[in-house]
C-alpha cells in the first residue's frame, strides 16, 4: 500500500463545518474545539472537509456548487468545503432522537434506567431511517470526493458518523480510514441499553476504520472492553488492538490541546479590556468561575449546592465572594434539557434568597455565550470551577488557567478527560461528592500565595506543551506508521 499519511486528497467528515452561511449572505466561523483543532489542518495539507447543511443557506450553497465550497482558514492556507443537506425528516430523527439524546447519553452515563429510556419503534425507526440515513449521505459525498484517487485518507469525527467508515469501506476497500471520538468512551453495561442489532451495527461501523482515536487512556481501555465484552473480540489493551474482521484496528489516544496562541490573543482584545473593567468594579474580594453549557453532563447543580453548603459551613465568606456562572443554553428542544435549565434558575434563585443581601447576590447567572465576557472572568477568578459528571475533554479547563493572571486555583472533576493531564495541578474532585466539593472551595480560597502560583504555573506549563498542530501531527503519523507496514 502506498504511505497514506502522504496522499493526497485528506477528505474530513463530520456533522458540523467549518462555518455555516446565513441568509444575509455572510460567512459565521464555526464554534468548538473540533473546529479549532480541524482548520489547523489547513496549514499542512490540502483538505476537503465534509458535513451536514446546518442553515437553509448551506443547502441552498451546496445546490449551487454542486461539489465543495473553497473556504480560507484563519491559521493560513485554504480548504474545500462540500455541504450535504439531508432529508429534514431523516436529519431531525438522525440528531434530536438517535445521536441526541440517545448516544449522547449513553456516552456520559445521563440515563435513569429505572425512569429512561424507553426503546420503543420511535427509536428503532430513528435509527433505522434517519441516523442511517444521514450517515449514508455523508458516505456518498466522500465516495464520491475520492473518485479516482488512490489510497485515499478519510478522517471521520465523532459520534454522529459511526455507521459511515463501514459505508465508505464497502465502496472502497482501499481507502484509509480513521475515527476520533471527541465524546468520552462508556463502559460496557452502558451500551446494553441499546438493542443488540443497533449496537452491533455501530461497533461494525467504528471497527471499519483502521485507526480509533480518543482523548483520554481510560476512554481507549473502555472501547477495548466493549469489544470484547460486546463484541466477543480478540482485543490487545497492551497495544491498543482490536482483531476484526481480518484486520487490526489501532486504537489510540490523542488529547485534544487548545491553541495557546489564539486564546490569548483574544484575551488582550478591547472588548474583552471593556468587560474586564466592569468585572473588576463590581468584584468583591473573591471569585468563583464556572463557563459552560448547560447540559446535564457538567453537573451545574451539584456545583451550586456545594456553594450553597459552603456558604452555610464558612459564614465568613458571605459578602466576600461572588460565584459567576456564564452558562450557554444547550439543546433546548430536548426535554430534559429545558427542564434542566429551568431547575438550574431555580436553585440560583434559592441560594441567593438564602444567603443574598440587599447589595450581595452570591451567584450571577448569565445564560449567554460571550467569548470575550468569559475570557475577562478567566483572567481575574481566583477559583474555576469544572465538575462535570463526565466530559470528552473539556477546553474551559485549559483556556481558564492559560490566560488567569490572580493565582488561580483549578477545581476539577477526576471524570473529565482534561483531567488525565491536568489533575497533577488541580484540586481533583468526586463530581457527585457535594461536601467534598464544598470543602475543596473553602480549600482553594484559603491556599497560600506561593501554593496558588506553583500549581497555575504548572497548569500553564501543561497547556502550552502541545497545540492543534501536533494534535493533528500525532494522527498523522499513525497513519503514514499504519500504512506503511501495520
Amino acid at each position: 500500500m502506498t504511505d497514506p499519511g502522504e496522499r493526497k486528497p485528506l477528505v474530513l467528515v463530520s456533522n458540523r463545518g467549518p462555518v455555516t452561511f446565513q441568509d444575509d449572505g455572510s460567512v459565521v466561523r464555526g464554534t468548538g474545539g473540533l473546529v479549532t483543532a480541524l482548520t489547523g489542518l489547513a496549514s499542512h495539507r490540502p483538505v476537503t472537509w465534509i458535513a451536514s447543511a446546518m442553515t437553509p443557506m448551506d443547502a441552498i450553497r451546496a445546490r449551487e456548487a454542486n461539489g465543495p465550497i473553497t473556504v480560507r482558514s484563519p491559521v493560513g492556507g485554504e480548504y474545500q468545503v462540500r455541504y450535504v443537506a439531508s432529508d429534514p425528516d431523516a436529519y431531525e430523527r438522525f440528531y434530536s432522537v438517535f445521536a441526541n439524546p440517545m448516544l449522547w447519553f449513553i456516552q456520559h452515563y445521563l440515563w435513569d434506567l429505572s425512569n429512561a429510556p424507553d426503546v420503543r419503534s420511535n427509536e428503532i425507526a430513528a435509527f433505522e431511517y434517519g441516523y442511517q440515513v444521514v450517515n449514508e449521505d455523508l458516505a456518498r459525498a466522500v465516495v464520491e470526493e475520492i473518485e479516482g484517487v488512490e489510497d485515499p485518507v478519510v478522517m471521520v469525527h465523532d459520534y454522529h458518523l459511526y455507521t459511515l467508515p463501514a459505508m465508505v469501506r464497502a465502496a472502497r476497500p482501499d481507502v484509509f480510514l480513521s475515527h476520533f471520538v471527541h465524546i468520552p468512551w462508556t463502559q460496557s453495561d452502558a451500551w446494553r441499553v441499546l438493542p443488540q442489532r443497533t449496537r452491533d451495527t455501530l461497533y461494525e461501523g467504528l471497527l471499519a476504520n483502521d485507526i480509533i482515536g480518543f482523548h483520554t487512556t481510560s476512554y481507549r481501555n473502555n472501547f477495548l472492553q466493549c469489544c470484547r465484552d460486546l463484541m466477543h473480540l480478540e482485543v490487545d489493551f497492551d497495544d491498543g488492538l482490536v482483531h476484526f474482521q481480518g484486520r487490526d484496528v489501532w486504537v489510540r489516544v490523542y488529547p485534544l490541546p487548545i491553541d495557546a496562541g489564539a486564546t490569548r490573543q483574544i484575551s488582550r482584545t478591547a472588548r474583552v479590556k471593556e468587560f474586564e473593567t466592569e468585572l473588576l468594579r463590581r468584584r468583591r474580594d473573591h471569585l468563583i468561575l464556572r463557563v459552560d453549557r448547560a447540559d446535564l453532563s457538567k453537573n451545574v447543580l451539584r456545583g451550586f449546592s456545594a456553594f450553597d453548603l459552603f456558604l452555610d459551613q464558612h459564614p465568613e465568606f458571605r459578602e466576600r465572594v461572588t460565584f459567576i456562572a456564564q452558562l450557554m443554553p444547550s439543546r433546548t428542544d430536548v426535554p430534559e434539557y429545558a427542564e434542566y435549565l429551568e431547575k438550574i434558575e431555580a436553585l440560583v434563585a434559592v441560594v441567593n434568597h438564602r444567603h443574598g443581601t440587599p447589595d450581595w447576590m452570591p451567584i450571577q447567572l448569565k445564560l449567554r455565550d460571550d467569548l470575550d465576557e468569559a475570557m475577562a472572568a478567566y483572567k481575574n477568578y481566583d477559583v474555576l470551577l469544572v465538575n462535570a459528571m463526565f466530559d470528552g475533554m473539556n477546553l474551559v479547563a485549559k483556556e481558564g488557567p492559560l490566560v488567569n493572571e490572580h493565582g488561580g486555583v483549578s477545581i476539577l472533576s477526576e471524570n473529565t478527560g482534561a483531567h488525565e493531564e491536568l489533575g497533577e495541578y488541580a484540586i481533583s474532585v468526586n463530581p457527585f461528592d457535594i461536601q467534598e466539593l464544598a470543602t475543596s472551595i473553602h480549600q482553594a480560597l484559603t491556599m497560600g500565595v506561593d501554593e496558588r502560583e506553583r500549581r497555575l504555573a504548572g497548569l500553564k506549563r501543561i497547556v502550552t506543551a502541545r497545540n492543534p498542530g501536533d494534535w493533528i501531527d500525532d494522527q498523522l503519523e499513525d497513519i503514514r506508521a499504519k500504512g506503511a507496514g501495520g
